[in-house]
């Protein structure tokens, strides 16, 4: 036949008519939230037969387009209040068999609790995509048969594995460290989940993937109950997004569902006991094996550091004697303490998967971290600016924190609930000054004030457009050469920029416009 690309409203056809039912899904699904996930869930369910409609809250423009291409394709959506002045994503509609829900909605929404009362499963769109992969998997031959989407190449006829990784801190980093290293190894991968790509679009498309390496928040592996993974890694673990979790407990145990059902390895943490007591709790597959990282000499069953060189003592023979070398610290960019982890964490699940060590070391020869993330702006009067405006938690910035050894450091923003003593007591002595901006700063200044009464602090009281150029302005006078002044906030940014990349855009336009004055200042 000819190369006719098949459109999403073919999937039905090319499944059968029980598609839905096959793939463990229901005929009248209601799918929680416009926003990105949403919507995707919303269109795939809807090209496999499903009756779908869609809830939010919102009425805005954007919502209000969103709505009407979804209309288009026969997707009921209901925005804001409702005739009987209900919410609509509080309102659960009548016949509702299955409840699909964006990452974001705790809980304790009221669409989940009148889901509950009415015997109704709530999943999230992790889930559906798990339950899918079978179904993507024949959409793929079926497309083949058909003379589209990627060929008739020698592609496996099952779905792709999936290596998985969550934590409070690292994850995005981590998973495309991993995916770097799957490509290096020549496999066909892509890094998808919470790093931005729509799980369901990956595995209901038409390009075939031999492993996914994938990043899952504590939301979505809170609304995952099936998800059995070939291999998954916990980096690490803190307070974080208790208000949706409710506890530090329940948080942790979301984060751990990971693990449920692993067939080839657990990696824990070694320097953080309670991944490893999620490894110890976790339900696995016969056989399945938990494997350490460490910043340290690895014991067996681990991959560690030793002499700048990182090795694996876990997928070698006798492990007991024997260690493989894969890579050197300074192929980690950048090899601070928390990234070398994360390349570990990677470099873990990709043996686990079978790769070879050359491969590790090419992949995080590669690999290009995301902006904002320990990104070196640039250096004036001996002094280096860095933007780890991605640290939005207290862990974050303590890691950040711990790659320098005298800091100027630029913090604060929304707290959303954090505490900074411990933070401020371990990193104490790098600190050279801190610069606080944001809402909640204050909260910042107390613990310095309590736990390092010595370190210089400004506390800039300015919530305009040019008040990162006066914090910076502010840390290079603090500065003495030789320092880092390092904007790691520990807090969340919308109390001032739309996100932290608009923070660590202001940033570094602020540093490149401290460098410029000092340019003619010196010329």
């Amino acid at each position: 036949m000819g190369s006719r690309q098949v459109s999403a409203s073919d999937l039905a056809g090319l499944l059968g008519p029980d598609a839905l039912g096959r793939f463990g899904l229901p005929g009248r699904i209601t799918v929680a939230g416009l926003g990105i996930s949403g919507i995707s869930a919303a269109r795939a369910l809807a090209s496999l037969g499903a009756r779908v409609t869609v809830v939010d809250n919102g009425d805005g423009d954007a919502h209000r387009a969103r709505a009407a291409e979804l209309a288009e394709l026969g997707i009921e959506v209901r925005l804001g209040h409702l005739p009987d002045g209900a919410r609509a994503g509080e309102t659960l509609p009548e016949g509702t068999e299955l409840v699909v829900t964006s990452p974001g909605w705790p809980p304790q929404s009221p669409l989940f609790l009148a889901a509950a009362e009415a015997g109704v499963d709530v999943v999230g769109d992790v889930e559906v995509a798990w339950r899918l992969r079978g179904a993507g998997a024949e959409l793929r031959a079926a497309r083949r048969a058909e003379g589209a989407g990627d060929g008739a190449d020698a592609a496996p006829a099952g779905p792709a594995e999936w290596l998985a990784i969550t934590g409070t801190n690292g994850k995005t980093t981590t998973t495309q460290m991993l995916a770097s290293i799957l490509k290096a190894a020549g496999l066909r991968t892509a890094a998808v989940g919470n790093i931005g790509t729509p799980i369901i679009d990956v595995v209901l498309g038409e390009q075939q993937y031999d492993v996914l390496a994938v990043e899952l928040s504590s939301y979505q592996l809170h609304w995952a109950p099936s998800l059995r993974v070939h291999s998954a890694a916990v980096l690490n673990l803190a307070p974080d997004h208790l208000d949706w979790h409710g506890s530090m407990q329940a948080y942790a145990a979301d984060k751990g569902r990971i693990y449920e059902g692993n067939t080839v390895a657990c990696v824990y943490n070694v320097a953080d006991k309670a991944t490893e007591d999620l490894v110890v709790e976790a339900d696995v597959e016969e056989g399945c094996r938990a494997i350490g990282f460490t910043l340290g000499a690895p014991g067996p069953s681990m991959l560690g550091v030793v002499d700048g060189i990182l090795v694996d003592r876990a997928f070698v023979e006798n492990r007991q004697k024997n260690a493989q070398e894969l890579a050197e610290v300074k192929d980690v960019n950048p090899p601070a303490p928390h990234n070398i982890a994360n390349a570990l964490a990677a470099a873990a699940l990709a043996r686990a998967f079978g790769v070879e060590p050359r491969a590790v070391r090419d992949g995080l020869r590669d690999f290009r971290p995301d902006a904002h993330r320990v990104a070196r702006v640039d250096e004036v009067a001996s002094v280096v600016y860095v933007d780890d405006s991605k640290a939005t938690n207290t862990h974050a910035a303590e890691a950040s924190l711990a790659s320098f050894d005298k800091v100027v450091w630029i913090a604060g923003g929304l707290a959303k609930g954090a505490t900074f003593d411990e933070l401020v007591q371990k990193s104490a002595e790098r600190m050279r000054g801190a610069v606080l901006i944001g809402a909640d700063r204050a909260l910042i200044a107390e613990a310095l004030a309590r736990h390092a009464p010595e370190v210089p602090v400004v506390d800039l009281d300015r919530t305009d457009t040019g008040a990162m150029l006066a914090a910076v302005r502010e840390a290079a006078a603090l500065a003495e050469p030789g320092d880092t002044v390092l904007l790691a906030p520990a807090c969340a940014s919308m109390d001032m920029f739309a996100n932290y990349n608009k923070r660590g855009d202001a940033f570094a336009d602020a540093v490149r416009e401290l460098a410029a004055e000092n340019a003619a200042d010196t010329a």
